[in-house]
């Protein structure tokens, strides 16, 4: 890898480009594709920074449907061209009683990590205000259509089903222009939910929020492109560019929204 590739991302993340620089040289030495497992929208952005640092190899994602925000990746030389199978991803329904029980996102994650899997290991959970579904690794998708039987005190069941049935989800991202004074963690929040610096500032300080899925408590982390913030009771912003600078020496953004 490329000295210079590194540089450009956070001291946080050095342990992930270099596992990223690790699958890329497994790739390249033992001449033969690599699966991931899922990554988030962050962990794909460095991935594909690492892979495009090497001639001769190559990076494709999917997460089992178009849109998909969690996915996983194969790194392959230039002789193989990956299929959609090729990515073992597998969706489930859940099966649960609609007219006496609301399940929720956090409902789903929870009780999935808490049947002892790894969160790298489910992609996706998707609704469309009714129906509920997930996308999962297909190494793990036998433990759990053998062991989850229950989301909460709700129960359920989970059928597998092809990725062609997958469901449309609710889509309530909007996307926005932004002038701001800085890219700073609590100026972004500040700016994308119109409330002021300083409870941004005390949200991120009280582990209200989280940059890319971690928890995160420094406000003056400049975020970078494909970051995501999610700060509780509010909701999620990724920063989808970073756009040059007004006249007045103000810096231009495009975000996506989504408020809860």
């Amino acid at each position: 890898m490329n000295n210079n590739v590194k540089q450009h991302f956070r001291k946080e993340e050095s342990s992930f480009v270099d596992s990223s620089d690790d699958l890329a040289n497994d790739s390249i030495n033992q001449y033969r594709p690599i699966l991931t497992k899922f990554l988030n929208p962050r962990e794909i952005y460095i991935l594909k920074t690492v892979v495009n640092s090497y001639s001769g190899l190559n990076i494709s994602t999917f997460g089992g449907y178009y849109g998909s925000e969690m996915k996983r990746a194969i790194l392959y030389p230039e002789y193989f061209s990956p299929e959609q199978e090729d990515f073992n991803v597998v969706a489930f329904n859940i099966d649960y009683p609609e007219k006496f029980s609301n399940l929720k996102h956090s409902k789903v994650l929870g009780t999935l990590m808490g049947s002892g899997i790894d969160r790298s290991t489910i992609g996706d959970i998707l609704t469309d205000g009714c129906n509920w579904q997930f996308l999962c690794t297909k190494e793990i998708s036998e433990y759990l259509q053998m062991s989850l039987d229950r989301i909460g005190k709700i129960k359920v069941s989970i059928q597998k089903i092809s990725l062609d049935n997958i469901i449309t989800p609710e889509n309530d991202w909007e996307e926005r222009h932004l002038i701001l004074s800085s890219f700073r963690v609590d100026n972004i929040i500040s700016t994308s939910f119109h409330i002021s610096r300083n409870d941004a500032k005390t949200l991120v300080n009280h582990n209200k929020v989280h940059l890319n899925w971690t928890l995160h408590d420094h406000p003056d982390t400049e975020m970078s492109v494909n970051d995501v913030i999610s700060v509780r009771r509010y909701g999620r912003v990724k920063l989808e560019s970073k756009d040059g600078e007004t006249k007045k020496g103000k810096s231009k953004a495009f975000i996506s929204i989504l408020k809860k």
